[in-house]
């Protein structure tokens, strides 16, 4: 039977994991579209519309809120980013899980949407704060500054762990993917999953009806 797909949000600390997991889940299944923002930033060199960024000039995308097109929306260092509803809709429509790589404000507005019937929300957290400094440092894509500024956010993205759905501490890689793989397997199965189960059902009931009618 077809199944509608999930809006499937993963939120964490800078370092806890996140990245690395996303591009992982899309290996293990690559039907897992990864969600394409929408920005009112300029295109920059090599940038795709539709594939790095929906760009949208500002009146277009404040009439996108406006009119209700927008799972979540932020302004960011004078542009607005967010979710355009309907390439999402879309997709979960025809059975195709979307990935959100969001911040718990994200993650609200998304779980409080009009598809909120079909949002899974998972939080990492780091074994420790001090592996999660090390983590930052061992990537070596960041100054002494912006590790400090990161470790400074970290404490406000953890403090709201209990607002998701599920919580895991990615201590061990391996063992976090497959927590996590367990986890959309067994959330693709919810009720609200699988609309084809309604006219089954009323199938069997008329296949019990039949049967009972029978001398």
């Amino acid at each position: 039977m077809a199944r509608r797909g999930l809006l499937i949000i993963l939120s964490s600390p800078s370092g806890a994991g996140k990245s690395t997991l996303s591009k992982r889940l899309r290996a293990w299944d690559e039907s897992i579209r990864f969600s394409i923002s929408a920005t009112t930033r300029p295109p920059r060199e090599g940038e795709v519309d539709g594939r790095e960024y929906h760009f949208r000039s500002e009146s277009e995308f404040r009439q996108l809120v406006s009119n209700g097109q927008m799972l979540e929306h932020a302004h960011v260092f004078g542009n607005f980013y967010g979710t355009p509803r309907g390439p999402v809709e879309e997709a979960i429509n025809d059975g195709s899980d979307v990935l959100f790589d969001v911040d718990w404000q994200g993650a609200q507005q998304i779980r409080n949407s009009p598809l909120k019937d079909h949002v899974l929300s998972i939080f990492l957290l780091p074994p420790s704060i001090p592996e999660l400094h090390r983590r930052l440092v061992s990537r070596a894509t960041d100054g002494p500054d912006v590790i400090e500024k990161r470790m400074q956010k970290s404490w406000d993205e953890i403090s709201h762990w209990d607002a998701y759905d599920y919580v895991l501490v990615n201590d061990d890689l391996d063992e976090t993917e497959r927590r996590l793989q367990t986890i959309i397997t067994a959330e693709r199965l919810r009720l609200p999953q699988q609309p084809d189960l309604l006219g089954h059902v009323r199938k069997l009931q008329q296949e019990f009806d039949t049967e009972a009618q029978e001398p």
